[in-house]
């Protein structure tokens, strides 16, 4: 049995070590092949020997049990953020006290911060950022990345800070497969990763390919006088550590070293958005200090937007859910904040007139706020006279109807509500993760399932058959069971949910949420007016009038109905917490001190009491706050009794 135990013991300190040279040094001294022979000899005692069973094993990097929740974690030393600055001349003026000071400057990695808490040379927690003072601990999914030591030799208390991220091969082989499955693309690297960490199933991170790099030491019972001690320090204990790193000293020095980081961006296999400067003489930090947010010792250089010139090859228009045909831009492939930009938007007409944008220009890309690619500007200095001007088409190119231009807006739609790329988003609106979220359900496969008569709206969603659905290319019975089991979740999101993922113009979550305070049954909305509903915080007289128009639509009873049938929930959960209320009706006017409308309506219904849209003699109280209209007049000559916002919260307490 020692025999045993003595084999086991070494397969982990040569898989460990095999680990740290692939995933930290990136040095590899063996095969896959050979690491993965050693790992199932592993896995295969550990089965065997269950006695000899270590949570720090390396076969525990593969996932486990998955959680309900995240618990929350008070971070033993705050997680702080950054001030940015976007010029030199602001880095300068941050430096301008602090010429003589040594600085480090680190490239700044998009991902992820956490925060990794190792006792007696062991890891014990790994804790996202959160707000910086609390965080949550995502421990199980922290283990499945492989660049982060389980053990380490310094059996002290250690906290260090990173940062969590996914590399970029990572990245392109994770939306390929989500493209396949019909899945929704991650925008960029850094939500992939946000994503993943945290994933309430350790095996679906373990999946992702995350990684990390160490940027700093957050608490440690052994003393250092630098920071790049400290990072030497934690370099030895078999972390990864911060890359393109320089201890400088001098503006001129610390700004060529940012400018040689940048000109690196497109080489590296991983996405940067900045360089962070910290000094990195620990006890100036301290005589420097903080502000109530961010230290006074450190500054994130943050670099514009990644902007790249490529051809511009044709121009083709996509219908939206609400008909809208919006131009957007084909490109020849760039590398760009992250991904292969082969398409960007050109937002309307009116855009591609303005920067006279034409078909065969050479053009400038970058994402806005690193996620929609979009077209800057162009270079018309390249132009040769073969570029060809752009028009509208006036038909839709999915259903061939006329199509006309919104006079209020910018926009051109297409009117035919039974158009087919209208109904193809809108039901993958209605599936996406904002709406009723049935997961597997993405625009490919809705596609496929519209293409093959199996659906024609949202309400036959839910009415699919999983033999049907199994039939399909790329489908089968797992994958059918899979989204039927999705489609059967969806049904519970709320009524809030239900409304938003109808896609109607201008009702989004927030408003959603907002009417269906204050109208919890769907039902109630097809007996409403727009003034009516333009009384809801939030709630202006054109989405009002969007609202009455989806709602006063025939096919729309029919849709409310089928999906009742289905067992969709189309009634706000009462959430009821006391009964002080019971038996009482309130009507709300007016603009209250401290609550909206919302939720002092939910406030009531936790309560036990009921909101009206309208006073009668059933009314129990009028709440009236600044600027009550017609509705306090009423409850006046109604002998109705008006109360305050303090005296609705004292029937509550009394």
């Amino acid at each position: 049995m020692n025999k045993i135990k003595s084999e086991i013991d070494n397969l982990r300190k040569t898989l460990e070590y095999h680990s740290y040279k692939y995933y930290v040094e990136d040095s590899p001294e063996i095969s896959d092949f050979e690491y993965d022979a050693l790992f199932r000899r592993l896995q295969d005692l550990e089965k065997e020997y269950p006695q000899f069973d270590d949570p720090n094993s390396p076969t525990k990097r593969v996932g486990g049990i998955a959680l309900d929740k995240f618990e929350k974690v008070t971070h033993t030393v705050p997680l702080g953020s950054l001030s940015d600055v976007f010029s030199f001349d602001e880095l300068r003026a941050f430096m301008n006290d602090k010429e003589n000071d040594e600085f480090s400057v680190e490239a700044k990695i998009d991902g992820l911060s956490v925060a990794l808490r190792y006792e007696n040379g062991v890891l014990v927690r790994g804790a996202t950022r959160g707000n910086g003072v609390v965080g949550e601990d995502v421990t199980s999914n922290i283990r499945t990345i492989r660049s982060i030591p389980l053990t380490i030799p310094y059996t002290g208390t250690l906290e260090v800070r990173g940062e969590v991220y996914l590399p970029r091969a990572s990245f392109e082989k994770l939306n390929k497969k989500r493209e396949e499955k019909g899945e929704a693309l991650f925008a960029n690297p850094r939500n992939a990763a946000a994503g993943s960490l945290r994933q309430l199933d350790s095996k679906i991170a373990a999946e992702r390919g995350l990684d990390i790099f160490i940027f700093n030491l957050q608490y440690c019972d052994k003393t250092f006088e630098k920071h790049d001690e400290s990072l030497e320090f934690i370099r030895d204990q078999g972390f990864k550590i911060i890359p393109l790193i320089k201890t400088l000293k001098g503006s001129d020095a610390v700004c060529d070293m940012i400018k040689h980081i940048g000109e690196l961006r497109d080489e590296l296999a991983y996405d940067i958005d900045g360089a962070v400067v910290k000094e990195n003489l620990l006890s100036r930090r301290v005589e420097l200090g903080e502000t109530a947010n961010t230290p006074k010792w450190a500054v994130a250089y943050k670099y514009p937007p990644e902007r790249k010139l490529t051809k511009l090859t044709d121009i083709v228009v996509q219908v939206g859910r609400t008909g809208a045909l919006t131009p957007n831009a084909v490109l020849s492939p760039v590398r760009l904040a992250g991904t292969t930009v082969s398409r960007a938007t050109l937002h309307n007409i009116d855009f591609i007139t303005e920067k006279d944008i034409r078909i065969g220009d050479s053009v400038y890309v970058q994402k806005a706020g690193d996620i929609i690619p979009e077209v800057v500007s162009v270079e018309k200095k390249d132009r040769n006279g073969s570029e060809v001007a752009y028009e509208m088409p006036k038909i839709c190119p999915s259903c061939g109807q006329p199509v006309i231009r919104d006079p209020e807006e910018a926009v051109v739609r297409c009117t035919n509500v039974s158009c087919p790329a209208q109904i193809v988003r809108t039901i993958s609106y209605f599936a996406s993760r904002p709406a009723m979220n049935i997961d597997g359900l993405g625009e490919a496969v809705v596609t496929l399932l519209i293409d093959n008569g199996l659906i024609k709206n949202v309400a036959d969603i839910y009415y699919l058959d999983p033999s049907e659905i199994a039939k399909l290319e790329r489908m089968g019975e797992k994958s059918a069971e899979n989204l039927i089991s999705a489609i059967n979740e969806s049904k519970t999101r709320g009524a809030d949910r239900l409304l938003s993922a109808f896609g109607i113009r201008q009702v989004g979550e927030k408003a959603a949420k907002n009417i269906v305070n204050v109208y919890p049954d769907i039902d109630m909305l097809f007996d409403l007016t727009a003034e009516q509903l333009a009384e809801v915080d939030d709630i202006g007289m054109i989405t009002a009038s969007s609202i009455v128009e989806f709602f006063s639509h025939p096919d729309t009873r029919v849709l409310i109905d089928r999906l009742k049938a289905a067992g969709v929930v189309t009634v706000k959960e009462k959430v009821q917490t006391g009964n002080k209320l019971e038996g009482m009706t309130f009507v709300l006017t007016g603009t209250l001190p401290t609550m909206s409308r919302a939720d002092a309506s939910a406030l009531i219904e936790e309560n036990g009491g009921k909101t009206a849209s309208s006073v009668s003699k059933k009314t129990t109280y009028v709440v009236a706050g600044a600027e009550a209209g017609s509705k306090l007049t009423k409850a006046e000559s109604l002998g109705v009794t008006v109360i305050d916002e303090e005296g609705l919260l004292k029937l509550i307490n009394e």
